[in-house]
Protein backbone atom coordinates (compact mmCIF):
# COMPACT_ATOMS: atom_id res chain seq x y z
CA UNK A 1 0.00 0.00 0.00
CA UNK A 2 1.58 3.38 -0.98
CA UNK A 3 2.36 5.53 2.50
CA UNK A 4 0.04 8.73 2.52
CA UNK A 5 1.31 11.72 1.59
CA UNK A 6 0.94 15.00 3.02
CA UNK A 7 2.03 17.48 0.52
CA UNK A 8 1.77 21.60 -0.01
CA UNK A 9 0.85 22.59 -3.24
CA UNK A 10 1.82 26.10 -4.48
CA UNK A 11 0.20 27.50 -7.29
CA UNK A 12 -3.12 25.27 -6.21
CA UNK A 13 -5.81 27.79 -7.92
CA UNK A 14 -3.65 27.46 -11.28
CA UNK A 15 -3.92 25.75 -14.15
CA UNK A 16 -0.95 22.99 -13.09
CA UNK A 17 -1.31 23.53 -9.33
CA UNK A 18 -5.07 22.66 -9.50
CA UNK A 19 -3.79 19.40 -11.73
CA UNK A 20 -1.20 18.33 -8.95
CA UNK A 21 -3.90 18.19 -6.04
CA UNK A 22 -6.63 16.80 -7.65
CA UNK A 23 -4.58 13.93 -8.72
CA UNK A 24 -2.85 13.87 -4.86
CA UNK A 25 -6.37 14.18 -3.70
CA UNK A 26 -7.47 11.38 -5.96
CA UNK A 27 -4.81 8.82 -4.59
CA UNK A 28 -5.38 9.59 -1.00
CA UNK A 29 -2.86 12.01 0.04
CA UNK A 30 -3.41 15.34 1.85
CA UNK A 31 -2.87 18.19 0.24
CA UNK A 32 -2.72 21.82 1.59
CA UNK A 33 -3.29 24.27 -1.33
CA UNK A 34 -1.43 27.51 -0.78
CA UNK A 35 -3.10 30.57 -2.73
CA UNK A 36 -3.05 34.39 -2.27
CA UNK A 37 -6.62 34.12 -2.49
CA UNK A 38 -8.21 31.68 -0.49
CA UNK A 39 -12.01 33.02 -1.39
CA UNK A 40 -11.50 32.70 -4.82
CA UNK A 41 -13.72 29.85 -6.33
CA UNK A 42 -11.05 28.04 -7.29
CA UNK A 43 -10.07 27.71 -3.68
CA UNK A 44 -13.42 26.63 -2.40
CA UNK A 45 -13.49 24.15 -4.72
CA UNK A 46 -10.60 22.68 -3.86
CA UNK A 47 -11.24 22.79 -0.37
CA UNK A 48 -14.98 21.07 -1.54
CA UNK A 49 -12.83 18.09 -3.11
CA UNK A 50 -10.88 17.71 0.27
CA UNK A 51 -8.09 20.06 0.52
CA UNK A 52 -6.57 22.30 3.28
CA UNK A 53 -6.50 25.95 1.65
CA UNK A 54 -4.18 27.80 3.19
CA UNK A 55 -3.14 31.66 2.73
CA UNK A 56 0.23 32.76 1.47
CA UNK A 57 2.48 34.27 -1.30
CA UNK A 58 5.69 32.65 -2.31
CA UNK A 59 7.72 36.22 -1.93
CA UNK A 60 6.98 35.70 1.64
CA UNK A 61 9.18 32.99 3.22
CA UNK A 62 7.31 33.26 6.99
CA UNK A 63 4.20 32.06 5.11
CA UNK A 64 5.64 29.30 3.35
CA UNK A 65 7.48 28.51 6.70
CA UNK A 66 4.12 28.36 8.35
CA UNK A 67 2.08 26.46 5.47
CA UNK A 68 4.69 23.72 5.31
CA UNK A 69 4.20 22.69 8.86
CA UNK A 70 3.02 19.59 9.07
CA UNK A 71 3.86 18.22 5.19
CA UNK A 72 6.21 15.94 4.53
CA UNK A 73 6.09 16.86 0.51
CA UNK A 74 6.36 20.63 -1.28
CA UNK A 75 5.24 20.92 -5.13
CA UNK A 76 6.60 24.24 -6.06
CA UNK A 77 6.09 26.34 -9.38
CA UNK A 78 6.47 29.46 -10.46
CA UNK A 79 5.00 31.33 -12.92
CA UNK A 80 6.75 34.16 -15.38
CA UNK A 81 3.71 34.72 -17.56
CA UNK A 82 1.94 36.74 -14.03
CA UNK A 83 5.09 37.90 -12.29
CA UNK A 84 8.00 38.10 -14.81
CA UNK A 85 10.78 36.49 -15.23
CA UNK A 86 13.26 37.71 -12.43
CA UNK A 87 10.56 38.13 -9.95
CA UNK A 88 10.03 34.30 -10.55
CA UNK A 89 13.48 33.57 -9.79
CA UNK A 90 13.43 35.09 -7.10
CA UNK A 91 10.41 33.83 -5.30
CA UNK A 92 11.27 30.42 -5.95
CA UNK A 93 14.36 30.71 -4.34
CA UNK A 94 12.55 32.64 -1.66
CA UNK A 95 10.12 29.39 -1.76
CA UNK A 96 12.74 27.15 -1.88
CA UNK A 97 14.61 28.44 0.99
CA UNK A 98 11.62 28.00 3.13
CA UNK A 99 10.89 24.50 2.16
CA UNK A 100 14.59 23.71 3.53
CA UNK A 101 14.01 25.84 6.80
CA UNK A 102 10.73 23.88 7.47
CA UNK A 103 12.31 20.89 7.27
CA UNK A 104 10.48 19.48 3.95
CA UNK A 105 11.00 15.76 3.37
CA UNK A 106 10.74 16.59 -0.39
CA UNK A 107 10.86 18.62 -2.65
CA UNK A 108 9.07 18.53 -5.97
CA UNK A 109 10.38 21.68 -8.73
CA UNK A 110 8.02 22.41 -11.60
CA UNK A 111 10.26 23.78 -14.26
CA UNK A 112 10.37 23.32 -17.87
CA UNK A 113 11.47 20.71 -20.65
CA UNK A 114 14.90 21.24 -21.53
CA UNK A 115 15.67 24.13 -19.20
CA UNK A 116 18.53 22.67 -18.84
CA UNK A 117 20.14 23.14 -22.63
CA UNK A 118 20.95 26.69 -22.61
CA UNK A 119 17.96 27.44 -24.95
CA UNK A 120 18.35 31.19 -24.44
CA UNK A 121 14.27 31.50 -23.57
CA UNK A 122 13.80 33.48 -20.80
CA UNK A 123 11.31 31.71 -18.82
CA UNK A 124 13.16 28.36 -19.32
CA UNK A 125 16.14 30.25 -17.85
CA UNK A 126 14.72 31.42 -14.79
CA UNK A 127 12.96 28.48 -14.03
CA UNK A 128 16.62 26.48 -14.82
CA UNK A 129 18.26 29.52 -12.44
CA UNK A 130 15.45 28.33 -9.65
CA UNK A 131 16.06 24.30 -10.67
CA UNK A 132 20.00 25.10 -9.94
CA UNK A 133 19.28 26.89 -6.54
CA UNK A 134 17.49 24.06 -5.39
CA UNK A 135 19.94 21.14 -6.45
CA UNK A 136 22.33 22.95 -4.23
CA UNK A 137 20.60 23.43 -1.22
CA UNK A 138 21.30 20.03 0.16
CA UNK A 139 17.44 18.88 0.20
CA UNK A 140 16.32 15.77 -1.14
CA UNK A 141 14.43 17.49 -4.24
CA UNK A 142 13.06 16.61 -7.67
CA UNK A 143 12.57 18.18 -10.99
CA UNK A 144 9.93 17.91 -12.88
CA UNK A 145 9.85 19.63 -16.42
CA UNK A 146 6.95 19.45 -19.23
CA UNK A 147 6.65 20.15 -22.52
CA UNK A 148 4.01 23.00 -23.65
CA UNK A 149 0.48 22.16 -22.52
CA UNK A 150 -2.18 20.94 -24.59
CA UNK A 151 -4.56 22.84 -22.66
CA UNK A 152 -2.77 25.84 -24.32
CA UNK A 153 -5.43 24.84 -27.83
CA UNK A 154 -8.39 26.52 -25.32
CA UNK A 155 -6.21 29.01 -23.81
CA UNK A 156 -7.52 32.68 -24.49
CA UNK A 157 -4.92 33.76 -26.66
CA UNK A 158 -5.95 30.30 -28.72
CA UNK A 159 -9.68 29.75 -28.07
CA UNK A 160 -11.02 33.50 -30.39
CA UNK A 161 -9.28 31.36 -33.46
CA UNK A 162 -10.62 28.20 -32.88
CA UNK A 163 -13.97 28.99 -32.27
CA UNK A 164 -13.76 30.68 -36.02
CA UNK A 165 -12.78 27.19 -37.41
CA UNK A 166 -8.76 28.30 -37.16
CA UNK A 167 -5.80 26.32 -34.80
CA UNK A 168 -3.14 29.24 -34.91
CA UNK A 169 0.57 29.20 -33.93
CA UNK A 170 3.58 30.73 -34.62
CA UNK A 171 5.40 27.28 -36.32
CA UNK A 172 5.19 25.67 -39.57
CA UNK A 173 2.21 23.22 -40.40
CA UNK A 174 4.85 20.21 -40.18
CA UNK A 175 7.14 20.63 -37.85
CA UNK A 176 6.31 18.43 -34.85
CA UNK A 177 5.93 19.72 -31.08
CA UNK A 178 5.46 17.52 -27.83
CA UNK A 179 2.32 18.22 -25.69
CA UNK A 180 1.51 17.15 -22.52
CA UNK A 181 -2.64 17.06 -20.82
CA UNK A 182 -2.23 18.94 -17.30
CA UNK A 183 -3.82 15.44 -16.16
CA UNK A 184 -0.75 13.90 -16.62
CA UNK A 185 1.43 16.61 -15.19
CA UNK A 186 -0.67 15.92 -11.73
CA UNK A 187 -0.41 12.29 -12.32
CA UNK A 188 2.86 12.76 -12.67
CA UNK A 189 3.57 14.85 -9.96
CA UNK A 190 1.96 12.68 -7.57
CA UNK A 191 4.08 9.49 -8.51
CA UNK A 192 6.81 11.49 -8.10
CA UNK A 193 5.56 12.14 -4.37
CA UNK A 194 5.14 7.90 -3.96
CA UNK A 195 8.23 7.35 -5.49
CA UNK A 196 10.51 9.86 -3.33
CA UNK A 197 13.69 8.07 -2.14
CA UNK A 198 13.90 6.49 -5.47
CA UNK A 199 14.02 9.57 -7.69
CA UNK A 200 15.59 11.86 -5.18
CA UNK A 201 18.44 13.73 -7.38
CA UNK A 202 16.57 13.32 -10.62
CA UNK A 203 15.49 15.64 -13.40
CA UNK A 204 12.46 14.59 -15.80
CA UNK A 205 11.21 16.13 -19.08
CA UNK A 206 7.84 14.88 -19.52
CA UNK A 207 5.41 14.71 -22.39
CA UNK A 208 2.22 12.85 -23.58
CA UNK A 209 2.61 13.27 -27.45
CA UNK A 210 4.67 14.21 -30.74
CA UNK A 211 3.08 16.06 -33.49
CA UNK A 212 2.46 18.61 -36.24
CA UNK A 213 0.21 21.39 -36.13
CA UNK A 214 -1.32 19.92 -39.00
CA UNK A 215 -2.01 17.32 -37.31
CA UNK A 216 -3.09 18.60 -34.41
CA UNK A 217 -5.43 20.38 -36.77
CA UNK A 218 -6.91 16.98 -38.05
CA UNK A 219 -7.81 15.67 -34.49
CA UNK A 220 -9.75 18.67 -33.35
CA UNK A 221 -11.72 18.93 -36.68
CA UNK A 222 -12.73 14.70 -35.35
CA UNK A 223 -13.33 15.50 -32.13
CA UNK A 224 -15.03 19.41 -32.49
CA UNK A 225 -16.85 17.42 -35.30
CA UNK A 226 -16.34 20.76 -37.74
CA UNK A 227 -13.24 21.63 -39.94
CA UNK A 228 -10.44 23.41 -38.31
CA UNK A 229 -7.28 24.84 -39.91
CA UNK A 230 -4.10 25.25 -39.25
CA UNK A 231 -2.75 28.75 -39.67
CA UNK A 232 1.06 29.57 -39.21
CA UNK A 233 0.93 32.93 -37.36
CA UNK A 234 4.31 34.88 -38.64
CA UNK A 235 7.25 35.34 -35.75
CA UNK A 236 6.98 38.76 -36.37
CA UNK A 237 3.33 38.93 -35.10
CA UNK A 238 4.29 36.82 -31.97
CA UNK A 239 7.52 39.11 -31.24
CA UNK A 240 5.10 41.48 -31.29
CA UNK A 241 3.40 40.30 -28.64
CA UNK A 242 6.45 39.13 -26.28
CA UNK A 243 10.23 38.69 -27.33
CA UNK A 244 10.26 35.89 -24.71
CA UNK A 245 7.66 33.96 -26.70
CA UNK A 246 9.17 34.18 -29.71
CA UNK A 247 12.10 33.23 -28.72
CA UNK A 248 10.67 30.35 -27.71
CA UNK A 249 8.54 29.46 -30.85
CA UNK A 250 11.71 30.07 -32.74
CA UNK A 251 13.68 27.30 -30.45
CA UNK A 252 10.76 24.82 -31.06
CA UNK A 253 11.23 25.31 -34.76
CA UNK A 254 14.93 25.29 -34.96
CA UNK A 255 15.58 22.11 -31.83
CA UNK A 256 12.47 21.92 -29.78
CA UNK A 257 11.26 19.50 -26.92
CA UNK A 258 12.87 15.82 -26.97
CA UNK A 259 11.20 14.19 -24.31
CA UNK A 260 11.58 10.21 -24.14
CA UNK A 261 8.20 9.03 -24.50
CA UNK A 262 8.51 5.83 -24.85
CA UNK A 263 10.85 5.51 -21.47
CA UNK A 264 8.10 7.49 -19.75
CA UNK A 265 5.36 5.21 -20.69
CA UNK A 266 7.27 2.38 -19.44
CA UNK A 267 8.72 4.04 -16.45
CA UNK A 268 5.67 5.07 -15.20
CA UNK A 269 3.30 3.35 -15.91
CA UNK A 270 0.66 4.58 -13.09
CA UNK A 271 -0.11 7.67 -15.37
CA UNK A 272 -2.02 7.59 -18.44
CA UNK A 273 -0.27 9.57 -20.96
CA UNK A 274 -2.88 10.82 -22.65
CA UNK A 275 -2.12 11.26 -26.16
CA UNK A 276 -3.30 14.36 -28.11
CA UNK A 277 -6.22 12.30 -29.60
CA UNK A 278 -7.52 11.03 -26.24
CA UNK A 279 -7.19 14.49 -24.87
CA UNK A 280 -9.09 16.10 -27.59
CA UNK A 281 -12.12 13.26 -27.80
CA UNK A 282 -12.50 13.72 -23.85
CA UNK A 283 -12.63 17.51 -23.68
CA UNK A 284 -16.02 19.36 -23.37
CA UNK A 285 -15.57 21.52 -26.53
CA UNK A 286 -19.33 23.61 -25.67
CA UNK A 287 -16.35 25.64 -24.29
CA UNK A 288 -16.36 27.17 -27.72
CA UNK A 289 -20.05 27.66 -27.80
CA UNK A 290 -19.92 29.32 -24.36
CA UNK A 291 -17.02 31.49 -25.91
CA UNK A 292 -18.85 32.99 -28.64
CA UNK A 293 -21.52 33.41 -26.09
CA UNK A 294 -19.60 35.63 -24.27
CA UNK A 295 -17.91 37.53 -26.94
Amino acid sequence: MTTKRNVLVTGATGQQGGAVARALLARGHGVKALTRKPDSDAARQLASAGADVVAGDLGDAASIVKAAGGVDTMFLMGNSYETGTEEETRQGIIAADAAKAAGVGHLIYSSVADADKKTGIPHFESKYLVEKHVAGLGIPYTISAPVAFMENIVAPWSVGALRQGTHAFAMPAGRVLQLIALADIGAFVAALAERREKVFGRRFDIAGDELSGEEQAKILSQAIGRPITYQEIPIAAARQQSEDVALMFEWFDRVGYDADIAALRRDFPEVRWHSFADWAHEFDWSVLERASAAS
